[in-house]
């Protein structure tokens, strides 16, 4: 039987190399790459077409949420397996809405991981018991538009896209870093189901998402 091609992507060092020394005991797991940015997850799928990545959320130069959207649109067979600390809501669907496969928290035993990557293989996907209820909770109770699933955070960072402001423009006038404004804007993209922040600002005037004028 074939090893299971493997990418593991966290700027984490120490996170990263310990999911490696552990997967790396495995006899049916072939490690076949390793990165710590979105960028680099999406060049490592590209040259090797592993069968599964462990993807971090926030990283530097591109998150694992538009990672995953740009892995799935070329190699779509590729299970992605989110691995992170964060299980709200503005990381959770937009996460799931990209396409990853499993959803894991880094409080995860490796056991746990291995058993997810397997499953995967199989078509059967793993998702945290608090984030399958947060899945759960949100299908009893859909929204009637995009925008309705944005976060108070998400929707200052809309009306901000709806005036033409840049990342900069938006962390200066929010008061939060520029890595934070790229993720909400990733969010935002995927919530909204739109291809760039151009399409969002047209998407916050045609609906009224916009600052109050001063």
């Amino acid at each position: 039987m074939d090893r299971i091609r493997v990418v593991v992507v966290d700027d984490h060092d120490m996170v990263r190399k310990g999911l490696l020394a552990y997967l790396i005991t495995e006899p049916g797991i072939e490690i076949v790459g390793e990165g710590s940015s979105g960028h680099a997850a999406i060049e490592l799928a590209r040259k090797e077409k592993p069968d599964v990545i462990l993807m971090d959320l926030l990283m530097e130069n591109g998150t694992g949420i538009e990672a995953t959207r740009e892995i799935i649109k070329f190699h779509p067979t590729c299970k992605i397996i989110i691995i992170t600390s964060y299980f709200d809501d503005e990381q959770v669907f937009p996460a799931i809405e990209a396409g990853a496969y499993s959803y894991l928290l880094k409080t995860a035993r490796a056991e746990d991981i291995i058993k997810a990557i397997e499953k995967a293989i199989q078509n059967e996907p793993v998702i945290e018991p608090k984030v399958a209820s947060k899945m759960m909770n949100r299908f009893r109770s859909p929204s009637k538009l995009p925008h309705d699933d944005l976060t108070d955070r998400e929707l200052e960072v809309l009306m901000c896209l709806g005036d033409g402001l840049t990342n900069q423009e938006i962390s200066e006038e929010l008061f939060i870093g520029i890595k934070t404004v790229k993720t909400h804007v990733s969010n935002i993209l995927s919530k909204l189901q739109v291809a760039d922040r151009t399409q969002a600002a047209i998407y916050a005037n045609r609906h009224g998402v916009l600052r109050e004028k001063k």
